[in-house]
């Protein structure tokens, strides 16, 4: 009887050790796995090769945009070029950035950084021809993604003027216009009215 008694203790005993063991070795495993940083995923052979943008091709309003952004998360931003900036927001260095214009100016832009930044990475050669695709932005418009046959991006019926441009893990391209929803398009059109 004893014995018996022993042997149901010495495997109840081994039987926890081994249980224990199992456990600590498949915790070890996943915290080895865990710590390994795997490589990225490459696009085959078209891996994404943007170019580190220069300030002086982006402008100041674009880079300020850029700049509200973590660079260690993946965004894609479609940002108005110098010339867009003047021709649909008014926005110019030398007036906007001076004085009581500066709250306004950062105000206009966080707006549109909402409207024209994606929270993923997306290339150029990530947009297939003859297709549109859709992603929501940050402030939830959907933006409508097709590329022309001379590989411009097109982006709400807004065309791009220089692509793939690179910050970190940020994808930047330039646009030939702002990206915004209605609302905010009405908002700063110039009101015709103020004369009469």
């Amino acid at each position: 009887m004893e014995l018996t008694k022993k042997r149901r203790g010495h495997i109840l005993k081994n039987s926890i050790c081994f249980v224990l063991v199992v456990v600590s070795v498949c915790c070890l495993s996943i915290l080895i796995f865990s710590m390994l940083r795997l490589p990225d995923i490459s696009l085959g052979s078209t891996s994404i090769h943007g170019e580190a943008f220069r300030r002086e091709e982006i402008g100041k309003f674009a880079e300020m945009m850029i700049e509200m952004l973590p660079e260690d998360l993946a965004f894609t931003i479609f940002v108005p070029s110098v010339k867009a900036f003047d021709r649909e927001l008014k926005l110019q260095v030398n007036d906007s950035l001076v004085g009581d214009n500066v709250n306004n100016t950062y105000a206009i832009l966080s707006r549109i950084l909402g409207f024209s930044a994606v929270p993923r990475t997306l290339s150029s050669i990530m947009v297939p021809f003859g297709e549109e695709i859709s992603y929501d932005s940050l402030s939830g418009l959907t933006l409508y993604i097709s590329k022309s046959s001379d590989g411009k991006l097109l982006v709400n019926r807004v065309e791009s003027e220089k692509l793939d441009l690179k910050k970190g893990k940020i994808v930047i391209h330039i646009m030939d216009g702002v990206i915004m929803d209605a609302e905010f398009e009405q908002s700063v059109q110039p009101d015709y009215n103020e004369g009469d």
